[in-house]
């Protein structure tokens, strides 16, 4: 983990060493001050000597001038330092990221990614921030306070000494119970994040079912918990500042005690003894805040690591060495596949699929709800990898190819249709960002898009907001279907994507890519028989098993399952 983290620093080495060397130096600045006031005292003061006075004066004000200018520093590096390295682990995180295959996303959730990218990132940003200053001044001021306190009075500064072992053992203690909590409470924010993230996303249907009285039980329930924990972290953390002031009390108690013995027997002069006072609060300060800083670095912790997991998690799925940059054709070959999400420790969505398609070819698919028609699809593009069997794209393992090659030639219109801010034209080019005008209107005339956008006041230049929701379910497919084929692929997989346009304008997008694209294979999932049974072949799939693949004509002849839903449809639609 520290290694990970370490590497994201790049930068910003320059900026956490001077902030190191500021702090240093206002260290050294500061301890220099009580043993002026000491000598201000001695031979300023009670010696009648107002020249000593005045010299002590304004060295220690020169002094405080540099302690302030070296503390001023310190903080502006520190905050540049910190702040650099949070933007690297949120690039870094996010990097990695964009290489995920599905299974790795799944793995660890949209929401637990989101948290590592904000909450996680700002608790090692404070905690590195405490870490380039406050663990290096705390121990330099205690080490040094210490040194000088002994240089006074070996005798008094013992009683230094047992107040640090004391306060390490109890501050110790404390931490150690106090980090269980802080290692459960980080990833409660997944739950937390999720629950928002649902409730934005799905926010017309929790008002249509008018469920938000149950949303925020929900939310509150997930906030419920981070609290408990919280406070059951600082209730530990609480006993900081008792065992902090019964300390200082002590030592003062102490010092004021038998100094002031000392004093009356000549071994100690009253100078001294106000330093040692300034040394005791200079030490217990320095152990009070390195003891803050163990509590942020204990919470950072847990935060690191997480952090750490994304940057070094590998991709599920990668392009191989000497990997083809070129794919023939369309054709498609399903070797006796079987796949599963979990890959070999879980049931098999798909067991012994054995297909071949041609290049150029319609495939229909259909099937019941959970059958893995899409996760058939998703092995095409290779989003996922198969667990037996092989699948094969233009007479080549999809292995074989690069990733991004792959993708390109076999272009998907998922059932979640995603639009993003911008203009029609910015989404059009998700497709081929050097696409022409010309082109983009091209590909809306195939995917009959071009009739609702053109009467739009703005036309191509529509704003289209956050998610598309200013556009139909019908227009939104229609603009995907359009974004699709401005890749010009091999394979167009349209899953589902046709299921909020009517019939008509269904059956005109179909006899477009008829016409305009018959060299490019066509793979059509749908839940209505219509939209399937003018293609080349049908398959029919049951339970992640085909249990038909012919004609649609074949298919009413042999088939019980493809009768049965056409039959069932056929019916409604008389009714």
């Amino acid at each position: 983990m520290l290694k990970t983290l370490y590497r994201q620093i790049k930068q910003y080495k320059k900026a956490s060493l001077l902030t190191m060397m500021f702090a240093s130096i206002e260290v050294v600045l500061e301890i220099i001050i009580p043993m002026l006031m000491a000598y201000l005292i001695d031979d300023g003061i009670q010696a009648g000597d107002m020249n000593k006075v005045i010299m002590y004066g304004a060295i220690m004000f020169v002094i405080a001038i540099g302690t302030l200018t070296c503390g001023f520093f310190a903080g502006h590096y520190a905050a540049k330092a910190s702040s650099g390295f949070a933007a690297n682990l949120r690039d870094a995180e996010y990097t990695n990221i964009q290489t995920f295959s599905f299974s790795n996303i799944d793995k660890f959730s949209t929401t637990g990614l989101v948290t590592r990218l904000t909450t996680d990132v700002t608790n090692v940003q404070n905690a590195y921030q405490m870490l380039i200053r406050t663990c290096i001044r705390s121990p330099l001021n205690l080490i040094c306070a210490l040194i000088m306190a002994f240089m006074i009075s070996p005798d008094l500064s013992m009683i230094f000494v047992v107040a640090i072992i004391f306060l390490v053992i109890a501050l110790g203690t404390i931490m150690y119970f106090a980090t269980k909590y802080f290692n459960d409470v980080f990833p409660k924010y997944d739950d937390l994040n999720e629950s928002v993230e649902e409730n934005v996303s799905g926010i017309r249907v929790v008002k249509s079912f008018v469920r938000e009285d149950y949303e925020k039980e929900k939310f509150q329930k997930a906030s419920e918990n981070i609290r408990k924990l919280f406070v059951k972290a600082e209730g530990i953390l609480a006993f900081n500042n008792p065992t902090m002031i019964l300390s200082v009390d002590a030592c003062i108690l102490m010092l004021s005690w038998l100094g002031a013995h000392d004093i009356v027997g000549g071994t100690l002069t009253t100078g001294q003894l106000s330093s040692l006072f300034s040394y005791v609060m200079n030490i217990l300060m320095s152990l009070m805040m390195l003891s803050m800083v163990f509590v942020m670095i204990s919470m950072s912790i847990a935060s690191g690591r997480r952090i750490a997991e994304v940057i070094n998690e590998t991709s599920d799925l990668a392009s191989p060495e000497n990997a083809l940059t070129d794919v023939k054709d369309g054709s498609i070959d399903f070797n006796h596949v079987d796949f599963s999400y979990t890959h070999g420790d879980g049931t098999p969505v798909l067991r012994d699929v054995d297909l071949h398609i041609k290049s150029g070819e319609t495939i229909g698919i259909i099937g019941g709800t959970g059958s893995a028609k899409s996760s058939l699809v998703n092995l095409i593009s290779r989003l996922y990898d198969v667990d037996k069997g092989s699948v094969y794209v233009g007479g080549k393992n999809v292995k074989e190819y690069d990733l991004e090659l792959l993708r390109d030639e076999v272009s998907v219109v998922l059932q979640n249709n995603v639009l993003f801010s911008g203009t029609i034209l910015d989404n059009l080019r998700w497709g081929n960002e050097n696409a022409t005008l010309e082109e983009c209107q091209e590909a809306c005339r195939l995917a009959c898009a071009d009739e609702f956008i053109e009467r739009f006041p703005e036309g191509y230049n529509t704003m289209i907001a956050q998610g598309g929701s200013n556009v139909s379910g019908g227009q939104k497919q229609r603009l995907c279907i359009a974004r699709a084929l401005l890749k010009n692929p091999k394979i167009l997989i349209l899953d589902d994507s046709t299921s909020a346009v009517d019939t008509a304008t269904d059956a005109s997008i179909q006899k477009s890519f008829d016409e305009r694209i018959p060299n490019t294979t066509k793979i059509i999932i749908s839940q209505r028989v219509s939209s399937v049974q003018n293609a080349d072949r049908i398959l029919v799939l049951d339970d992640g098993v085909v249990n038909g693949f012919d004609s649609h004509d074949k298919l009413m002849e042999t088939n019980e399952i493809y009768r049965t839903i056409y039959e069932t449809q056929a019916k409604g639609k008389e009714e």
